[in-house]
C-alpha cells in the first residue's frame, strides 16, 4: 500500500548557501530526495525581491530581480534540479505584505508611499521589525497577485504558497485614510480606536479573506491542478494578531493544504498545539493539515528525540505530514536530522497528496501511540 504523506521543506536565502549556485541547488535537492522528501517550498519573494526576473518587479519598481541572482533564474533551476529528482515544487511568497525589515518601508514604500499601511496615530504599521504594506488596498493586493500569477503563468510548479504574512497585516493596521473611508461608507462612522476591537478585526481579516478566494480562484483559472498552499500562524493568535482567518479559508474551500506554525521548542508545547487544532479546527482529519515544524532558527536546533516525538504525534492524531523550517537544519551536526528520518519515519518512501487525496477526510486519531518507546528506543541506539 503507498504511503501518502506531505514530507515538505522551505527552501531560504536567509542562513543558507541553496542558491548561491546551480550545484548547490542540484545537491540539495538530491540530499532531500534520498533522505524521503517529497516536496519543497523554495522561496520565491523575500525581501521585498524575487528570486526570478520579473516583469511585474520590472514594470512597478524598476528591480527585474534580486542583485544577488542577475543572470540567473533560481526557480527556474530549483523546478528543474527538482523535476529530476521526482520533487513537487511548491514556491512561497515569503514576505508576503511585508514592504522591509528594519527600513523604514524600503524601495517598495519609498517608489509608493500611498501604498503603506498605517497604524491608528498614522504611523507606518511596523511589527517585529517588520515594515508593512497596505494588504487591504485594492491596489496592493493586485501587485501581489500579480506576482503570484506570473509565477503560476511561466513556470512549471505545482501550486504557490502564502505563510503568516500572505494575506496578512498587523491588526494595528487598517488606519489609512482608504480603509478608513471604506469602514465609514458601510457603518457610517469611523473605526475604533482598539485595533483588537472583535467587530474591526474581523471585518478586516473578512477583507484579507475575500483576497485569498480570488487568488485562489485566480490560479485555478490557470490551472485547476496548481495547489494553494498557506502556512498562517497558529489560530486564533493569528486572527487577533495578523488578521488571518485560517478556518474561514478551510470553510470556504479556498485552501487547499494547510501549514499552520506550530513553532514550539518542546514537545509537550507542541503537542498542546496540535491537540488544540484537532479539537478546534480539525475534528474531522483532512490531508490538508501537514503542520510547520521548526528544526533551525539561529541558535536552536531541534533535538532528534523531539523530532520523532513530533512526528510520531502527527501521525498518530491523522497527521498524514510535515514541513521543516528550514533545510540547514537538516544539513547540522553532519546531517544528524536527516540521517535519524531516512532511518525511521521517512526510511519507506512516500506520494504527495494529489487533490483527489486532499478532498478525503477521517476521523482524528485519539489513542495514544504504541510506537513511542519503540522510537525512543531507536533513537537511544543511534545516538
Amino acid at each position: 500500500m503507498t504511503i501518502i504523506e506531505t514530507r515538505g521543506v522551505w527552501l531560504t536565502t536567509t542562513g543558507s548557501k541553496v542558491f548561491k549556485s546551480r550545484e548547490r541547488i542540484a545537491e540539495a535537492m538530491d540530499f532531500l530526495a534520498q533522505t524521503g522528501f517529497n516536496v519543497v517550498f523554495p522561496v520565491v519573494w523575500t525581501k521585498a525581491l524575487t528570486l526570478y526576473p520579473s516583469k511585474v518587479m520590472q514594470q512597478t519598481f524598476g528591480v527585474e530581480i534580486d542583485l544577488l541572482f542577475v543572470g540567473r533564474d533560481p526557480l527556474a533551476e530549483a523546478i528543474a534540479e527538482a523535476r529530476r529528482v521526482g520533487l513537487k515544487v511548491i514556491p512561497w511568497f515569503e514576505y508576503g505584505f511585508a514592504s522591509s525589515y528594519n527600513l523604514n518601508g524600503g524601495m517598495l514604500l519609498e517608489k509608493k508611499p500611498e501604498w503603506a499601511a498605517r497604524d491608528r496615530d498614522g504611523n507606518l504599521v511596523n511589527k517585529n521589525g517588520f515594515e508593512w504594506l497596505n494588504s487591504l488596498d485594492p491596489q496592493v493586493q493586485n501587485f501581489m497577485l500579480n506576482l503570484v500569477l506570473e509565477v503560476v503563468k511561466n513556470y512549471d510548479v505545482d501550486g504557490i504558497q502564502g505563510d503568516d504574512r500572505l494575506p496578512a497585516l498587523p491588526s494595528e493596521g487598517g488606519y489609512d485614510q482608504l480603509t478608513v473611508q471604506r469602514y465609514h461608507q458601510q457603518f457610517g462612522k469611523n473605526p475604533p480606536r482598539n485595533p483588537q476591537d472583535k467587530q474591526w478585526l474581523q471585518w478586516r481579516a473578512n477583507i484579507l479573506t475575500d483576497f485569498l478566494a480570488r487568488l485562489y480562484q485566480k490560479v485555478k483559472a490557470v490551472n485547476p491542478n496548481l495547489l494553494v498552499s498557506m502556512a498562517p500562524n497558529i489560530h486564533d493568535w493569528a486572527l487577533k494578531e495578523y488578521l488571518q482567518d485560517s478556518p474561514k479559508w478551510l470553510e470556504q474551500k479556498i485552501v487547499d493544504t494547510i501549514h499552520p506554525q506550530v513553532y514550539r521548542r518542546d514537545f509537550l508545547s507542541y503537542k498542546s498545539i496540535i491537540d488544540q487544532l484537532v479539537k478546534k479546527q480539525f475534528a474531522v482529519m483532512s490531508p490538508r493539515l501537514a503542520p510547520g515544524i521548526l528544526i533551525k532558527l539561529g541558535n536552536y536546533s531541534i533535538s532528534p528525540e523531539y523530532l520523532m516525538q513530533a512526528i510520531e504525534y502527527n501521525r498518530d492524531r491523522g497527521i498524514s505530514g510535515e514541513v521543516f523550517f528550514f533545510y540547514e537544519g537538516l544539513r547540522d551536526n553532519n546531517n544528524a536530522l536527516a540521517k535519524v528520518l531516512q532511518n525511521n519515519a521517512y526510511a519507506q518512501n512516500a506520494s504527495f497528496p494529489t487533490l483527489s487525496d486532499l478532498n478525503k477526510t477521517t476521523i482524528a486519531n485519539s489513542k495514544p501511540s504504541s510506537n513511542w518507546l519503540g522510537l525512543l528506543k531507536f533513537w537511544r541506539n543511534i545516538s
